[in-house]
């Protein structure tokens, strides 16, 4: 972006400089309402002028963009506060996979139960339940 700003402002600032120092003669303004008059060379005012404008355009450009500058900031101090949150979690995420790993091996150093006692518990279990069911409605 840089280059291209370069390309066209180099020989427009140029073109501005040959213009003014060619126009040499004298220019004279008079500022109405106080009854002023100023004479200088036309390529002195042709400067004032183009560098006054291009100052107030800067300005308004700046100003143009405050809101976005804003939003900016306002995500900045979001993406800092979500980063932080994301490294608790992946704190706590690593805390949990440590604890997962330890119940895996507790259950692995455990004895394994056949299939028949799985369906023993399995239904003793919702013996258990329907009794208990039973009990609260009664």
């Amino acid at each position: 972006m840089g280059f291209i700003k370069m390309l066209i402002g180099v020989p427009v600032v140029v073109v501005l400089l040959v213009f003014s120092f060619v126009n040499n003669d004298l220019a004279t303004f008079s500022l109405w309402p106080f009854s002023i008059e100023i004479t200088v060379s036309l390529s002195v005012a042709v400067l004032f002028f183009v560098f006054t404008g291009f100052v107030f355009g800067a300005l308004f450009s700046w100003l143009s963009y405050a809101p976005v500058r804003a939003s900016l900031r306002h995500q900045k101090k979001q993406n800092k506060r979500l980063n932080k949150e994301q490294q608790k979690l992946v704190k706590e995420m690593e805390v949990l996979q440590e604890n997962l790993e330890t119940l895996k091996e507790v259950e692995s150093s455990q004895p394994k139960s056949g299939f028949g006692e799985r369906i023993k518990k399995f239904f003793s279990s919702s013996k258990a339940e329907t009794s208990e069911q039973t009990e609260n409605r009664g």
